[in-house]
């Protein structure tokens, strides 16, 4: 190799790069000149088999013009580029616009919604409370002390110094009662926790507790608003009815059950052949509980419920599995 051939080997490769006319054809260039095994990186690399006298100077003039070819190619591959660019086609603003879709609100949030829009439309007010309680206000304060057997049911994450994650929004009731004087209508939604996990149970769900104080408040008040609540939800033609049972901060307690949903009372797998749904508990208010936040029982009565939201979404929504919820699917949350 000589400073002459190096000098034509030059010429030849600025001749094909000014010719070049698209991006793919110069990366073949780039890789004919300076890859692994191209002309100008031979050179380089057979230097040392070059007579001694010539071995400076033709390594000089080699790597030089490996530099201006890196440099040429370069340039060129960006006048390409813009090229392109220039070439391609613009905004057409007389197009129409590309619709976007907009996001849905969660199953859970809508039946929520739907839920305090009825109580509110019946006089109740929100309240909000901590999803971290006392056990007193989770337990002691609703006449559930420590050794007795409803806690077993309400098991729950426990912390340090008597902190808890409540198991139901019952706590709200009584902060909002210590803090507040008689009458009073309210709801407590919100997250609720309990060590359970199945088809039907998880370990954090959301509940609805509602309450009411006032002079005369009867048990006749709470069937009339929690018969609205249901006719509201379900439908007018929806029946309902109320069962004893207990709850340790109401006396006289009860359940309340819908007519199935599936089957409209004339039994099935769902309801278990009863043709009745369980969709709440409710009673009125125990004396404990008013004793406990200084409400004079004399003076005062009230009535209280609870009930879990992804209960009702399942039953309206005709849902069997709890989980499904929480699983983030977008072929289950679309059809919401």
């Amino acid at each position: 190799m000589t400073e002459r051939e190096l000098e034509e080997l030059r010429g030849r490769a600025l001749e094909e790069i000014e010719a070049v006319q698209d991006v793919k054809a110069l990366d073949w260039l780039r890789i004919k000149y300076l890859g692994k095994k191209g002309l100008v990186t031979a050179i380089v690399k057979n230097i040392k088999d070059l007579p001694p006298d010539l071995r400076p100077v033709i390594g000089r003039r080699a790597n030089e013009l490996k530099r201006e070819l890196e440099e040429l190619i370069f340039r060129k591959r960006e006048d390409l580029l813009r090229a392109a660019e220039d070439e391609a086609p613009g905004l057409d603003l007389t197009l129409p616009g590309r619709p976007y879709e907009l996001g849905k609100l969660h199953p859970i949030t809508q039946i929520l919604r739907e839920i305090c829009a009825i109580f509110e439309r019946l006089g109740f007010s929100i309240a909000r409370g901590p999803e971290i309680e006392l056990d007193y206000y989770n337990f002691e304060a609703l006449n559930i002390p420590p050794d007795h057997p409803a806690r077993d049911m309400q098991d729950t994450f426990y912390f340090p110094e008597g902190f808890l994650l409540r198991t139901h929004t019952s706590p709200i009731q009584i902060r909002t009662m210590l803090t507040r004087k008689p009458p009073l209508r309210i709801i407590a939604p919100g997250k609720v926790y309990r060590c359970d996990s199945d088809v039907r149970h998880t370990p954090m769900f959301h509940q609805i507790e509602g309450l009411m104080v006032d002079r005369s408040v009867s048990f006749s008040d709470l069937k009339g608003v929690l018969t609205y609540f249901a006719k509201e939800v379900f439908g007018t033609e929806t029946r309902v009815r109320f069962r004893p049972s207990y709850f340790p901060f109401t006396e006289p307690s009860a359940e309340m059950d819908i007519e199935c949903v599936i089957c409209r009372g004339a039994g099935c797998r769902l309801c278990g052949d009863t043709g009745w749904l369980e969709i709440l508990g409710a009673g009125m208010v125990h004396p404990n509980v008013f004793k406990a936040v200084g409400y004079d029982t004399e003076k005062w009565q009230g009535f209280a419920f609870g009930l879990g939201i992804e209960r009702i979404a399942m039953l309206k929504y005709g849902i069997d599995d709890i989980r499904l919820f929480y699983e983030n699917h977008l072929k289950f949350l679309e059809q919401f």
